[in-house]
């Protein structure tokens, strides 16, 4: 038997030749894609941080009264002038936030705080009493944070899994993210330890002016430092894994 050129052996040839599935070039484009698709997910899961801290608003929702306390407690060196100046301002916001039609979620806990402040240092005379409870706070925020990651229900994934849709999807499907969100946890607790190990040992040396700049100095840099550092953890981890809706017919 003789070969010829197209008989037996061109089928077997042809069979080897051809892809099943697409080419290798198709292939490399879809995972390219995906990897493009998981990265833009991450990226967008990312930004929520701010969104979630209320952004630019909330921020100053949450800061500037402490700034016109200390303001006007230094020009009059009235405890109660500055404390009522400083809920005042409290409640001016939140009645623009309502004129707009904005949340007042930030502005409401903005006039909390200031509230609780103003009320201990016109009941004890001390202007520096106004910033007590803002650093009690801080220690048992910085407490709660790393208590959350050594349980495995870190409170930066608490906080963002409802903004990113995920809710906590994170922590059973998704350890990639879990693994993120502990680091991220862990980097608030060193960043927002500062503020209270560098102002508590102002408070107990009484001087109220410079503990309120101070205060008022470091209300920004930790906050938006501990969210871009968070920024940057969630841009590398896995996309979320939205949660299941419940289909309302059911």
């Amino acid at each position: 038997m003789t070969d010829q050129p197209g008989g037996d052996y061109a089928a077997p040839h042809a069979l080897i030749t051809e892809e099943p599935g697409g080419t290798p070039g198709q292939e490399l484009d879809a995972a390219s894609r995906k990897a493009a698709e998981d990265a833009a997910a991450s990226r967008e899961a990312a930004d929520t941080v701010m969104a979630a801290f209320g952004g630019v608003r909330g921020l100053i929702d949450t800061t500037v009264p402490g700034l016109v306390f200390i303001a006007t407690f230094t020009v009059t060196h009235q405890v109660s002038a500055a404390a009522w100046a400083a809920v005042g301002l409290c409640l001016l916001l939140v009645l623009v936030r309502l004129l707009r039609r904005e949340t007042v979620k930030h502005a409401f806990s903005g006039v909390f705080g200031v509230a609780i402040g103003a009320f201990f240092a016109m009941r004890t005379g001390k202007a520096q009493n106004f910033y007590l409870p803002g650093l009690l706070y801080s220690v048992g925020y910085c407490l709660a944070l790393a208590v959350s990651a050594l349980v495995r229900w870190p409170l930066i994934g608490v906080m963002l899994g409802p903004v990113t849709g995920e809710m906590f999807t994170w922590r059973t499907q998704n350890p990639g993210r879990l693994k993120a969100y502990t680091k991220a946890t862990w980097a608030w607790v060193a960043i927002m330890s500062i503020k209270p190990l560098v102002l508590f040992p102002l408070y107990f040396t009484g001087d109220a002016n410079l503990l309120g700049w101070l205060k008022v100095a470091l209300a920004y840099p930790p906050l938006l430092l501990a969210m871009y550092v968070t920024w940057q953890i969630l841009v590398k981890a896995p996309p979320p894994i939205k949660a299941a809706v419940p289909d309302e017919d059911e």
